[in-house]
């Protein structure tokens, strides 16, 4: 089977440099594992990695879609196989790096996103139902039935929304624990988790946070908001809703800027979460000694290749 690499984790615990530091070593591309890094010109919001940071070392699965666009985790799993068998076509090892968990898993076991079963009826009748009460309302359904599915989906991803009520309606059985998803993988894959004390990740994805105000986040949103961008996929992200909320009067800078921290923090601990109940993950700690951290992955991942 084709070797790949991944390495997850929660928001700002230093997956990018750890990704990059491997495909350095080991001839190896990355494939971005975040749904947000897609959209072009969403840069500062989504702590997409620089041609700096690249450092030489190809990635994929960034700048690929217009911010008007949606990008299901369908389209994400054709994407990333489809570059998984062109790097590996050039003598490379594939690395995905990134945070979104459920995108991710799709292409570790091939997810079949068109086999279920369907009720065209039912699901006329959820279309009905967010023109009438709006597509929150029809995202919180998912809540109690779904809630893995309810954390990973955005309300305004209406589609993708209905497709996990419609699935559940028809199998009694969620999107993740349908018995048609594969139990093993098509890839011989080493699944790489970092991990942080909580106390310093939340106090790295604050400093995250004033580093983004004072590089142009601000701005950056701004030009998609002057652009009428809204009610995208993309704007509701992290990063960017919040300040949605300050162009709109509802919050001041400052209280958008604690929100936008709080949001984060929340949101490294729901990955986790995820991350810990759907993966088999080999997970190393960056709490201290990084340097030291690093040389423990590498060595284990020239075990797994080698």
């Amino acid at each position: 089977m084709k070797k790949l690499i991944v390495i997850v984790g929660p928001t700002a615990v230093g997956k990018t440099a750890t990704g990059i530091s491997l495909a350095k070593t080991f001839h190896g591309e990355v494939i971005s594992g975040d749904s947000m890094q897609v959209y072009k010109g969403m840069d500062i919001g989504t702590a997409k990695v620089t041609k700096e940071e690249m450092d030489g070392v190809p990635h994929h699965l960034i700048d690929i879609r217009d911010p008007r666009e949606s990008f299901s985790v369908a389209d994400f799993q054709a994407q990333a196989k489809e570059s998984i068998g062109e790097i590996h076509n050039r003598g490379k090892i594939p690395l995905i790096v990134g945070g979104t968990g459920l995108y991710i898993n799709s292409v570790i076991y091939d997810y079949d996103f068109s086999s279920s079963e369907g009720d065209s009826d039912f699901r006329e009748e959820l279309e009905m139902y967010a023109k009438n009460y709006g597509n929150e309302a029809l995202h919180e359904k998912l809540k109690m039935i779904d809630p893995i599915s309810y954390g990973e989906l955005h309300p305004n991803n209406v589609r993708r929304v209905i497709r996990a009520l419609e699935v559940y309606h028809v199998t009694g059985k969620t999107i993740g624990d349908r018995p048609d998803q594969p139990e093993t993988s098509p890839y011989d894959a080493t699944v790489i988790g970092l991990t942080m004390e909580r106390e310093k990740l939340y106090e790295r994805i604050d400093l995250r946070v004033d580093r983004m105000i004072a590089e142009g986040l601000i701005e950056e949103a701004k030009h998609f908001y002057d652009q009428g961008i809204r009610n995208c996929q993309s704007v509701q992200a992290i990063g960017y809703k919040e300040i949605y909320a300050y162009f709109d009067g509802e919050l001041t800078k400052e209280e958008a800027i604690e929100l936008l921290k709080r949001n984060s923090r929340r949101y490294a601990k729901r990955q986790l979460t995820w991350f810990r109940n759907k993966m088999d993950i080999t997970w190393f700690s960056m709490t201290t000694d990084q340097e030291k951290k690093l040389k423990e992955i590498h060595q284990f991942v020239e075990g797994k290749l080698f």
